[in-house]
């Protein structure tokens, strides 16, 4: 079974597969060690998730096969990040529960329904008011920085209006001069000179960006300030978000002190 709403699944499942890094790393924090006992090889964090639960292949490819070996009760999904059809191969035979987070909203709905999911109810609530108690501090509409951010090399691609990482650009005062486009954008240098962004932020992920790629693209940039940043914390939602504020504010600070 396919599904999106939470309350369609009946019982609280005992063997839990997740396909999603950021989702794999709240289950840890909502102390769901023994029910999780697969996760992709991207599943990072925790460290020990990561060195001791079983491997099931990378986001893209999951190993259907052994998924199926295993016999989950639920196996967590991302309509980003996981293959459809692979995604509606397992619904065939497992429950699968599709998530679509995009915003700063949707991602508290998203912990609320893996606290319903997994008998974890009152430990999700808990968390959402934490994470709120970070973000209220954070949130600034004034003098917004006019900000590109990339997330890939060859080709350059860009965040449109549609994703979460545009809701947490929001969040700190970065403005997505690319938020006119959905999704993942190809964007070129000159994209970039005529976009009027006074910054542009190199994600670490998905492709791994570095110092030597700052010097590569500020050569096309001149007098336009570039600086890498941490991807999760623009893009892992689930617990990550108690840390993302702190990170936020801080990067910002940097970023308006120099």
């Amino acid at each position: 079974m396919l599904f999106t709403d939470a309350a369609q699944l009946k019982n609280v499942p005992k063997r839990i597969i997740s396909l999603v890094p950021s989702l794999s790393e709240l289950l840890h924090y909502l102390q769901l060690d023994e029910e999780t006992v697969a996760v992709t090889k991207f599943c990072i964090h925790p460290t020990e998730w990561f060195r001791n639960k079983t491997k099931i292949g990378g986001t893209k490819n999951v190993n259907i096969r052994r998924i199926k070996e295993m016999q989950p009760g639920l196996v967590i999904a991302s309509k980003e990040e996981n293959e459809k059809e692979q995604v509606e191969e397992l619904a065939q035979e497992f429950n699968v529960w599709l998530t679509d987070v995009s915003s700063v909203e949707s991602a508290y709905a998203m912990i609320k329904d893996v606290g319903t999911l997994t008998g974890r109810c009152t430990e999700a609530k808990k968390l959402i008011i934490d994470i709120k108690r970070e973000f209220s501090s954070l949130y600034s509409k004034q003098g917004l920085i006019k900000t590109a951010y990339l997330i890939w090399r060859n080709p350059y691609m860009t965040i449109g209006g549609d994703t979460f990482i545009n809701d947490m650009m929001q969040c700190c005062g970065l403005q997505n001069v690319f938020a006119g486009q959905n999704r993942y954008p190809k964007i070129t240098a000159e994209d970039l000179k005529s976009s009027g962004c006074n910054l542009v932020i190199l994600s670490s992920e998905p492709y791994p960006f570095k110092e030597k790629h700052i010097q590569e693209l500020q050569q096309q940039l001149p007098g336009i300030k570039i600086i890498l940043a941490d991807g999760e914390m623009f893009s892992w939602y689930g617990s990550r978000m108690l840390y993302m504020p702190a990170y936020l504010s801080g990067l910002l600070k940097d970023i308006k002190g120099s």
